[in-house]
């Protein structure tokens, strides 16, 4: 019998020289313990070494993938087929053993037995292989160990996905900084021009006036109407809306109530302006980077719930593959962890959505139809996630189709307001259809709805004055009936 061994040095082939003690020892862990007794059972046939670390990352590779590298088979056909060997090969891998044995012709066999002989021969490793020294050995292990984890690192399919993850963080972060200092600017310039904060509602055009105007005593100086026109977001049609807003800046700008403030103050100022209009670019940046990323990772979900919110459902479950995990009843409540455990705790209604409530599908619906939305669109979405993490070179299709029907059950239950738009009525053959109900009918249903409740009412009335005649008839009796006991 004959032992494929591997180490980071190379390949090791041992041959079995007493089979009968290897079948008969049950724990050969602790009976054998030392080089003597091994070498008393097992002796090495044959050894192949690496030449260089690529080589042996190369083979560590296809070994872990159970895969018959070119080395591995020039060591077996010259060390066991060339010499004509008919013993049988102990492996610990089934998936590599038969493909051995359909390439190379070589029986394997794989049992408990023959695993507790590896171990034993992996801590004694140094001792059997004389051609390899104990500090050879050592060097090897750590330099292959470093080299095969910058390859896994190098070709791991959740390197893509590190980058979204990454993205999306930076983006939320830019967006809270981008708030703050906003928020910065229009305070410290309101001392100035408090009246420009009722004119301009955007941050970022706030800001870009600010960095352009600077004091406001340069406004009647200055061609705000070139300005806006040079701005990405004017529009040829809203020349009228943009006039206006230049009047009343300047006619404010007159009469404002804000304070005088230095040249230095308004330096610093419109760096801050400068700061936000710079940090806003970087954002719209980011914005394009994390679609197009999107769009190659993860087309269909993209299509659904749009890049933002496809980047965080797939950062809030750490990778594409881990989200494809998921099933749609975690994905719906995806992001709402607190909500829902502290639900769990008080014996509450659990929440309908999570991070899925953000996208535009369910947006679209209204509140009491939003939860129903969700648990279609999360369902939905499992789907799509599975085709873009699992299926080879997946495109938007299905996305593009899953999303016309949830657009269409969207419709259907806006349609169906308080009632039913679908119900079943017979037709002239004898069989069902379904028809819409009009406005007509469903006044009839009202109508119907408010006679019964009528009849409900005039009921419980009857009843009430009944009991409340019985009662009185009761109290009459009773007094009767005292006063005649007085009497006697």
């Amino acid at each position: 019998m004959l032992i494929l061994y591997e180490t980071p040095v190379g390949y090791c082939l041992f041959k079995v020289l007493d089979e009968e003690k290897l079948r008969s020892t049950e724990n050969l862990v602790t009976s054998i313990d030392s080089s003597e007794s091994l070498s008393q059972l097992v002796e090495l046939h044959d050894f192949s070494k690496f030449q260089n670390v690529n080589e042996a990352v190369e083979s560590t590779q296809k070994l872990i993938q159970s895969e018959l590298s070119g080395k591995l088979m020039n060591f077996l056909q010259e060390s066991v087929v060339d010499k004509k060997l008919k013993d049988s090969l102990a492996i610990c891998d089934l998936k590599l053993g038969s493909k051995i044995q359909d390439k190379l012709g070589i029986k394997c066999i794989y049992d408990k037995q023959l695993q507790q002989l590896m171990k034993t021969i992996r801590s004694q490793i140094t001792s059997i292989v004389g051609d390899v020294s104990p500090n050879e050995m050592r060097t090897m292990s750590r330099g292959l160990s470093h080299s095969l984890s910058r390859h896994k690192l190098k070709f791991s399919p959740e390197k893509v996905d590190t980058m979204v993850v990454q993205a999306i963080s930076l983006l939320s972060d830019m967006e809270k900084e981008l708030n703050i200092y906003s928020m910065r600017v229009k305070e410290w310039y309101g001392w100035h021009f408090p009246e420009l904060v009722d004119l301009i509602d955007d941050h970022i055009l706030y800001s870009r006036i600010v960095n352009f105007v600077g004091v406001r005593n340069n406004i009647p100086k200055l061609d705000l109407k070139e300005f806006f026109q040079n701005l990405d977001t004017y529009e040829e049609g809203n020349e009228e809306d943009v006039n206006d807003t230049i009047e009343q800046i300047r006619s404010v700008a007159k009469v404002s109530m804000g304070t005088e403030i230095s040249e230095d103050d308004i330096m610093n100022i419109q760096y801050l302006a400068s700061q936000v209009v710079s940090m806003a670019e970087g954002r719209q940046q980011l914005l394009d980077y994390l679609k197009n990323r999107m769009t190659a990772i993860a087309p269909n979900l993209t299509s659904l719930v749009g890049e933002i919110v496809g980047a965080k459902l797939i950062a809030k479950a750490g990778s594409l593959i881990s989200l494809a995990k998921h099933p749609a009843s975690t994905i719906q409540i995806l992001g709402a962890e607190k909500a829902l455990f502290r639900a769990l705790k008080t014996d509450h209604d659990t929440p309908k959505y999570g991070l899925i409530y953000h996208a535009s599908l369910v947006g679209q619906a209204t509140p009491k139809n939003r939860g129903r939305i969700s648990r279609i669109l999360a369902a939905k979405c499992a789907l799509a996630i599975r085709v873009d993490s699992l299926g080879e070179d997946p495109d938007n299709s299905l996305g593009i189709r899953v999303r016309e029907i949830v657009e269409r059950k969207v419709r259907q239950f806006e349609e169906r307001g308080d009632y039913h738009t679908n119900r079943k009525v017979r037709n002239s053959q004898g069989g069902f259809r379904n028809q819409n109900i009009d406005e007509e009918m469903r006044n009839k249903f009202k109508s119907a709805y408010n006679e019964e409740n009528d009849f409900d009412m005039r009921r419980n009335n009857s009843k009430r004055d009944y009991q409340n005649r019985n009662n009185y008839n009761d109290d009459e009796n009773n007094f009767k009936k005292r006063r005649f006991n007085n009497r006697k």
